[in-house]
């Protein structure tokens, strides 16, 4: 066993997971961000950066904490039914619910939107997805290095790439920052920690996790201390690539209203500014480099939800699955970007706080002996409040009033739970929980004497 590999391993390993991480989500949010958050943007894009780089980090770390072989076995220390739930939901939606579809239409927004005439963008975006998910499939069919040797090759490449550009976009702003649009005015820091949800990196760090892990353990290390501090330093490597670039384009984001207005999504921000500073050869190389870096996104996700599906039923094969979910892909990516993220939004106010409270409890799990007691309570109240914040997103976006049976929760809710108006009313409820029935579990025979004495 080697003791100490270099700092250049690491930063391997740390340039890998950020080019898994880094997919369409981590351009257009940012960028969206800084639109809408115009001169609270430092508050914004702090809360952004919690969930957006903190909590991958937290994830990451968790699962080579944890020593489970994969998320559905960590889980599992619920209940094997919600392990295979959790696990099955969070694997759509960063497969074909929502990221994979946004990986193609951000591609064709960022890159290729801007050339097609306004008439014919559906058809444009019918044409560019089929092709599109065509190659995901193909490569997903036939998984063979090259997708790796190009995720290698371009990772590096974005980066110097979004660097020089962004670097241009701070020296040389397009124009003052505007004043912040409504729902930043007030709660800025609130506001972009919700808004780091729509990056789905926490929910994908509990699935890279276990990739880093074995590429860890393929550099000799094995002791449990040994592969937790590489995964820090490769996570730090990653996470801090994934903030710098978000910072950066959350300032380009919030430099570009006073010249080209609000733009309805991210993705325009970014096709618009590199035109702006680069004209139309800008536009072409960032179309391509995101189109292939989207590209290779899509593959890997594609990819991780068949083989994790094709080993949850055996009986169908990896290539159905394959198949399955990348028509399924094509389909919900033609609906647009606008609303994919609409949609996703429900879905992701339900899931993350769980995947937040399972994060926390596998780093305290020690402190009460891996006690399932407090496992199913603290995950039984936070679906509790998350789905009730899932079902509210659902109604909110839709723009329809809530159900009927759901108005006495909310109040409910509304008067009891700190936080709960800012969507984190979870919070301070699951912390309560952990820490009351950590100590249950800790002193039975003084709950067993308290018992006696009140009868």
């Amino acid at each position: 066993m080697r003791d100490k590999p270099s700092f250049s391993s690491y930063a391997i390993i740390g340039v890998m997971l950020f080019a898994l991480f880094f997919g369409a989500g981590n351009l257009i949010f940012p960028a969206q961000l800084g639109q809408h958050a115009g001169t609270n943007l430092w508050p914004a894009i702090l809360g952004f950066l919690i969930t957006g780089v903190g909590l991958p980090l937290l994830g990451i770390l968790a699962m080579s904490f944890s020593g489970s072989r994969n998320l559905q076995e960590l889980s599992s220390r619920v209940h094997p039914v919600y392990g295979v739930f959790f696990t099955s939901l969070l694997y759509l939606s960063i497969g074909p619910f929502f990221a994979t579809p946004r990986t193609g239409t951000v591609a064709y927004e960022v890159g290729i939107a801007p050339f097609v005439s306004e008439g014919f963008q559906q058809g444009g975006l019918f044409i560019f997805t089929l092709l599109f998910f065509a190659v995901t499939l193909w490569f997903s069919l036939n998984p063979a290095k090259i997708v790796d040797n190009v995720g290698k090759i371009l990772a590096p490449g974005i980066v110097v790439l979004l660097v020089i550009f962004l670097s241009v976009a701070i020296i040389n702003p397009m124009g003052a920052i505007q004043p912040p649009q409504e729902a930043y005015e007030n709660g800025a820091f609130i506001e972009g920690f919700l808004n780091g949800y729509n990056t789905m990196d926490a929910l994908a760090s509990l699935v890279f996790g276990i990739i880093v892990i074995k590429a860890i353990q393929s550099m000799g290390i094995t002791s449990k201390s040994g592969i937790l501090l590489a995964t820090a330093k490769s996570g730090v490597v990653a996470t801090a690539l994934l903030a710098v670039i978000y910072v950066g384009i959350a300032y380009l984001g919030a430099t570009s209203t006073g010249t080209f207005g609000v733009f309805e999504t991210g993705g325009p921000v970014l096709s618009s500014g590199a035109s702006y500073y680069f004209g139309t050869l800008g536009s072409v190389m960032l179309a391509i480099v995101l189109a292939l870096a989207c590209l290779t996104t899509s593959i890997g996700l594609t990819t991780a939800c068949a083989e994790y599906f094709h080993t949850l039923l055996p009986k169908i094969s990896y290539k159905r699955f394959v198949l399955f979910f990348s028509v399924m892909t094509f389909v919900i990516a033609n609906f647009g970007l606008a609303n994919i993220i609409t949609y996703s939004v429900p879905v992701l106010m339900f899931l993350y706080p769980l995947a937040i409270v399972l994060i926390i409890l596998t780093f305290l799990s020690p402190l009460y002996n891996h006690a399932r007691m407090v496992y199913v309570s603290t995950i039984a109240v936070t679906f509790l409040i998350s789905s009730i914040d899932g079902l509210k997103a659902l109604c909110d976006s839709l723009g329809l009033d809530y159900f009927g049976w759901m108005v006495p929760i909310v109040s409910f809710y509304e008067k009891l739970l700190p936080l709960y108006n800012q969507g984190l009313g979870w919070l301070l409820p699951s912390l309560v929980v952990i820490a009351v029935t950590g100590l249950v579990v800790h002193f039975p025979k003084l709950m067993h004497n308290n018992r006696r004495f009140s009868h």
